[in-house]
């Protein structure tokens, strides 16, 4: 049990009706986890309001309320109520109290950004791992803490779970911990009350405008993140992203840089780029690295910088950077019989899709086809669909337009949007099969001894979103799957 005060320290209150001084069992802010004598946080999400369900919660027996907006009958409840500006803020900030603020026991990194977020975490847990430390992981991909692995289900989990993630991290004797930070998270509030170490910017572009409605929002989101970063932490930005500069315009933070193109505290170059890897100098220290791509050469330079700024030995971390393999579903290469190239890559913005085609368009010698499967995902920004297929149009030979997670949405409805970014000259060499196990299929009967098949927008996931259902759909399994059935035979 925790006292009220001790959970309320640091949240403003406006007002407080009862006893502050009660204790309470557990912080809920789904009333339909409510127990006698818990703390209900009545928060305005996307779908629901909770404080339309305060009743539930007294009924449920709650000893306490914390919420923007007072029932009327708060004098008769029996509970506590303390009325809040943002009971968001409050909740993010409560459970960081009621576990025991473990981010003063850590160090806490986190990666925002349109692209690479994944990448560079992953990264990070790895390198941080293999010196010796004991390490926490909170990504799109998974979530691990002192190596045990827990199921993520959203980019950046709510306050509860990060805290009670991180306090387990604590416990187990954890030192650092790597968070990719989403622009969704920093908007909701859910990463109020965590303390970061250090903060790094990758990149941003078109995205997530189905929820920030504008580039602008979006951008603001980001920018929170460094705002709130506190002094003693650093800031590691792309000085090569024209909006790098805005991210940290009012960061109380240290600010570094790292870049391809522009003068930079970690100053990368490529000097070679194959589907096995990089050849890359960085801060003049040369190193083979198993990623592919100048996207990669980003975030290996993101990954590197963040190390050093952690203290670590800078020979170590690149000895480590050579040995480490790609991250699962990100540029991941497939070599397949008659010599030809698969690649399963999470590819789902425009500049994204850019990034990996151009990658594959510097590497290939032209002789051969490039094979792109592609969708966009349902119930989000519908403002790129057309975007994404004008780029893959123009820099593939051929492009198969098929269903992603169409999730509540018609997915023959988002090929036709998608449909219609596509400008006439490139109309010829586009089809569209809605079934994306039929477009997997039809890519590898045109595959030719040679040819690169691409199969982007759902990379590392092991499912297929539709009508609110999950069924089981693995990309690479499903390409190796139907290149054997169509009379290749995977090497």
């Amino acid at each position: 049990m925790r006292r009220l005060t001790d959970i309320l320290y640091k949240v403003r209150p406006l007002q407080i009706n009862g006893d502050e001084n009660i204790e309470v069992n557990e912080v809920c802010f789904d009333s339909r986890l409510v127990r006698t004598g818990d703390l209900f946080v009545a928060v305005k999400g996307m779908q629901s309001d909770g404080h339309g369900f305060i009743p539930q919660a007294l009924k449920s027996g709650a000893a306490a309320i914390v919420c923007e907006e007072l029932p009327e009958n708060v004098a008769i409840t029996g509970a506590t109520f303390v009325k809040v500006a943002d009971s968001s803020e409050a909740l993010g900030i409560i459970a960081s109290n009621y576990f025991g603020n473990p981010t003063k026991e850590l160090h806490l990194i986190g990666i925002t950004g349109t692209n690479g977020k994944t990448t560079c975490v992953t990264l990070l847990y790895r390198i941080f791992t293999e010196l010796g430390y004991c390490c926490g992981l909170l990504s799109t991909i998974r979530n691990i803490i002192a190596g045990e692995e827990i199921v993520a289900t959203h980019t950046t989990p709510d306050p509860l779970q990060i805290n009670r993630l991180l306090r387990k991290l604590a416990d187990e004797g954890g030192s650092y911990c790597f968070m990719e930070v989403s622009s969704h998270a920093v908007d909701q509030q859910r990463i109020a009350g965590l303390k970061f170490t250090g903060g790094v910017f990758t990149n941003i572009t078109h995205d997530h405008l189905d929820y920030h409605k504008t580039f602008q929002e979006y951008l603001i989101a980001k920018k929170k993140f460094f705002d709130h970063l506190p002094a003693e932490a650093f800031a590691l930005i792309n000085a090569d992203d024209r909006n790098s500069r805005v991210m940290v315009q009012n960061t109380p933070a240290r600010v570094y840089t790292y870049a391809l193109k522009s003068p930079a505290d970690f100053k990368c170059r490529v000097l070679e780029n194959q589907f096995e890897g990089l050849q890359i100098s960085l801060n003049d220290r040369e190193l083979f690295c198993r990623l592919t791509g100048e996207f990669n050469a980003y975030n290996l330079s993101a990954v590197y910088g963040t190390a050093i700024l952690a203290g670590q030995d800078p020979e170590r971390v690149l000895m480590l950077l050579s040995a480490i393999p790609p991250v699962e579903g990100r540029f991941e290469t497939l070599h397949l019989a008659g010599n030809i190239t698969g690649i399963i890559d999470y590819a789902h913005t425009p500049d994204a899709l850019k990034n990996v085609l151009t990658t594959v368009g510097d590497i290939r010698t032209r002789n051969e086809k490039l094979i792109t499967v592609v969708g966009a995902g349902g119930d989000r920004d519908k403002a790129k669909r057309p975007v994404m297929a004008k780029i893959c149009a123009e820099k593939s030979d051929l492009l198969i337009l098929t269903s992603d997670n169409p999730r509540s949405e018609d997915p023959e409805a988002i090929i036709r949007e998608m449909l219609g970014g596509i400008e006439a000259d490139h109309q010829r060499k586009v089809m569209s099969i809605t079934n994306r196990k039929e477009a997997i299929r039809t890519a590898c009967n045109l595959a030719k001894p040679g040819d690169i098949i691409l199969i982007a927008g759902k990379g590392h996931e092991k499912y297929q979103e539709i009508k609110e259902v999950r069924y089981p759909f693995d990309d690479k399994k499903i390409l190796e799957e139907m290149f054997n059935q169509t009379n290749h035979k995977p090497e």
